[in-house]
Order: C-alpha cells, then structure tokens, then sequence
C-alpha cells in the first residue's frame, strides 16, 4: 500500500515531507516480527529510516496505518472517537498510544502532531508539522540517553551521529545547526522535576534547556496542550 492510495480510501492528503519519505525509503522499517532486532535491526541500524533511534516509538507501515485508520473510525472502538475528529496516525510506543495527523487543523498542506492517548480521553500537541516533529524528537532523543535499556556512551552518540546522516535533509540548516554543535558536547547526568519529585537522567542536554530550545526554534501555541477526542 502506498501513501496515495490511503489518500484515495480515507480522502484526504498527507504532507509533501512524509510523501517524500516514503519515496526516499525512509519509512521502512522492515517486516516486523519476533526477530526483528537480531535480523533486520542491524541492517538499519547504520542508515536509519525515520527516527529508527527514537526511544519508544515504532514506525508503523503502511498496511497497518490502514488498519488503525479503520479501528480508530470504528464507532464501536472502545475510545469512542467524537466523528468530528480525523487522526492518521503513522507511529506508536509500546503502550499502544499512537502519533497521529490531526486532519482537523490542516493550515496550508501542513497538519498538526498530536500524540493520542489510548487510555486517557486526552490527544497532546507535539508539533504544528511534521518537520518540527522530527526535530523535537531528534532534540529529545539527545537529552535523554536510554539507561533503561542499558544504551551506553559509545552507542548513544553513534545512533544520533546516524540519525543526523540520514534525516539532515529533512530539517532546516539552523535546526542541523543546532543539532550539529548539541552532538559534539560531553554528556552529563541531571535531574528532570516532576510534581512528585525528581528524576536522573543522562544526556547531552537537560530537558530544561531542549524546551527552550524547541519554544524558540519550533514554536507553536498549542504546543504541549490537550483536548479530549471524546465525550463520551
């Protein structure tokens, strides 16, 4: 199935960018399966599809955004999706949360980032656009090394060394800049506030200055905000 053909079946147009990812290859995952992490991980690894690095979060293909298309639309869905909402979602974690298009706020050919929660009546704001998507993530992924799955120094600057050559051409030269000259730092331990305390973490930035970063460099006014997709 190709981004066309979804465009045809659901009737609406996706960004120019993610078209252009499809084209470049860059929304291939691979087939997913048991092995995927032993057998086709490490063919990616080097050359990375989009955002391949990015900590819980899992591309989906295009077979499957068909599919989640028709759950979320189904009346039936245990999330009781308000018909006036349209998500196309292109990506989940673990949880089963999804990153959706909200086609309700196209504006010129670009639509809006959300992340749809699955077991919260609750859709947030990532990114006026898919661009400013995958630099926000790309920022956030430098700031925050996976200790959990015990990702050490060495593979944690050379997974971001990897995704810059492989999504440089995506971004803005100020937004490669930025990332360019946020690469080459030491990585430092921090703590991240939350209202029930403090967290460690480990990164080549701390969440405090990637937010002033992303308000400044990809600001948006419903950044952050959230909305409930159903009234029920």
């Amino acid at each position: 199935m190709t981004p066309q053909e979804i465009e045809k079946k659901y009737g609406f147009e996706y960004p120019s960018l993610y078209k252009q990812l499809y084209v470049d290859g860059m929304l291939d995952w691979g087939e997913f399966s048991p092995n995927w992490y032993f057998e086709i991980y490490p063919k990616l690894k080097d050359n990375p599809p989009l955002l391949l690095h990015s900590y819980d979060f899992e591309l989906m293909n295009l077979k499957s955004v068909s599919q989640e298309i028709e759950e979320l639309m189904d009346p039936d869905n245990y999330r009781n999706i308000n018909e006036e909402f349209r998500f196309i979602p292109f990506a989940h974690n673990a949880a089963g949360d999804h990153y959706c298009f909200f086609l309700n706020k196209e504006n010129k050919g670009e639509l809006p980032v959300v992340f749809l929660y699955h077991d919260d009546n609750e859709a947030e704001y990532m990114a006026k656009n898919l661009q400013d998507f995958i630099f926000r993530m790309i920022l956030q992924d430098m700031s925050q090394q996976d200790t959990f799955n015990k990702v050490n120094d060495e593979e944690f600057r050379n997974n971001l060394v990897n995704v810059l050559k492989s999504h440089a051409k995506y971004l803005t030269d100020k937004e490669q800049d930025i990332l360019q000259n946020i690469l080459i730092r030491e990585i430092i331990d921090y703590e991240i506030s939350f209202s029930y305390g403090n967290e460690d973490a480990r990164g080549l930035l701390t969440d405090i200055e990637m937010n002033k970063i992303i308000n400044e460099v990809i600001p948006f006014d419903k950044m952050d905000t959230s909305f409930e997709y159903s009234t029920d």
